[in-house]
């Protein structure tokens, strides 16, 4: 029996007798929206990365039952789930994760973030945002869909991981690999991560900017404050390059991205003593890079301001992702209409924010597209989703399916 939580606000003053506090609601009994209830359920899972607890498995049960091919990949101690009904091209494949970030402390919530709550038309609980619900309405339409258009052209699939919010190795990447390597292509792939700002559709993200990361650990020779000529201080050593690495212009970025960034997160040094110069320094830092620049580019230019500073450092790169791009074509184009026809929003294109698993889809020749609920909450204490945008949301990728496969 599927039941959700809600808070009822009633007048202060009111000539029927009435009760004040928390309703349990049968929702099994109702009227209601099935991509709520598909939400609930994925949502009362408590799936904290790299644990997928039961929601593929919730998931797979519903496409299975529609015609889908379940395979299940497991790598090291992630879940990942391909589904595919048909065999034929073109593909649209639904993408997306199960797993979600820690609660953070319990007592911040106002309510459990496992146990989704209903309050003022809001749903709360730690995905509804990033990205259960978007993930109920992909099955909600595939469903729809299918029971609509029996004969559909080409595959519709489905590619779920429990390793998005974690390291990332072990699943969208892993799947792409296998896929690749039996040569299965996807065409298209709508990637459900919270796009939208404002309303919902207002923005989908047609791509993602690189990022490079590295960690530098800059040499001195530790010793005493008071006698510095027999000492190295790394900070001091490394700070002009430092500086003229935050104020070098990379780029200009182009009609789609802005101008490529770089960002230092972390710096450590010293013994925690005011009288010892440090004999080393680690920082770290990141670039959010456009596809003006290359990473081999960025890494170059680097390494030639450590080295005209005369800075001594080791430094060791991490490339998270490379910079990708869908121009306007036949999956934008179906998002644009789809979008106009359920809210009449005219949606914006978008490559802000950070890195998604489209990163490692966009790079087997797919036109990748991310679009899914408000992105105001996510990753936050008392995340929530509108409940009035679950039904269009669901509406939105159906109409999607019907201008690519129908």
């Amino acid at each position: 029996m599927d039941k959700v939580f809600l808070y009822l606000k009633l007048p202060l003053f009111c000539e029927l007798p009435y009760y004040i506090g928390i309703f349990s609601i049968d929702l099994a009994g109702m009227n209601h929206s099935e991509t709520l209830a598909l939400s609930l359920q994925l949502l009362r899972q408590p799936s904290v990365t790299p644990v997928d607890h039961h929601c593929q498995n919730i998931i797979a049960d519903r496409l299975e039952k529609i015609g889908f091919n379940i395979e299940s990949m497991h790598f090291e101690d992630v879940d990942n789930l391909w589904a595919r009904k048909g065999t034929t091209e073109p593909v649209l494949c639904f993408a997306g994760h199960t797993d979600v970030v820690p609660t953070g402390s319990l007592d911040a919530w106002n309510s459990d973030p496992f146990l989704p709550e209903i309050r003022d038309g809001k749903l709360y609980g730690r995905g509804s945002a990033d990205m259960k619900t978007a993930l109920a309405a992909m099955v909600v339409a595939s469903e729809r869909f299918i029971s609509k258009h029996p004969n559909h052209q080409g595959s519709i699939a489905f590619l779920i991981t429990s390793d998005e919010e974690g390291p990332s190795i072990n699943g969208t990447v892993k799947v792409v690999e296998t896929l690749e390597a039996r040569n299965e292509k996807m065409t298209w792939c709508l990637v459900g991560e919270p796009s939208s700002t404002d309303r919902l559709g207002d923005i989908v993200k047609n791509g993602r900017r690189g990022s490079l990361n590295a960690k530098l650990t800059v040499k001195g020779k530790q010793g005493h404050v008071a006698y510095p000529h027999l000492a190295i201080n790394p900070i001091h050593t490394a700070s002009p390059a430092l500086t003229e690495l935050c104020t070098t212009v990379w780029d200009h970025g182009n009609e789609y991205f802005p101008a490529t960034s770089f960002q230092i997160s972390n710096i450590q040094s010293g013994t925690g003593a005011t009288n010892v110069v440090p004999g080393s320094m680690m920082t770290l830092f990141n670039f959010r890079y456009s596809t003006e620049v290359t990473a081999e580019q960025l890494k170059a230019r680097t390494l030639e301001i450590l080295d005209r500073h005369q800075v001594d450092y080791e430094i060791e790169w991490t490339l998270s992702g490379l910079p990708f791009l869908t121009p306007v074509g036949e999956l934008v184009n179906a998002a644009k209409n789809a979008i106009r026809h359920v809210t009449g929003v005219e949606t914006e294109l978008s490559t802000s924010g950070g890195t998604s698993d489209g990163r490692f889809i966009a790079p087997t020749g797919a036109q990748v597209l991310e679009l899914g609920v408000l992105n105001a909450t996510i990753h936050q204490i008392n995340e929530h989703v509108n409940v009035a945008d679950l039904e269009p949301l669901a509406e939105i990728y159906e109409q999607i399916l019907v201008g690519l496969l129908a």
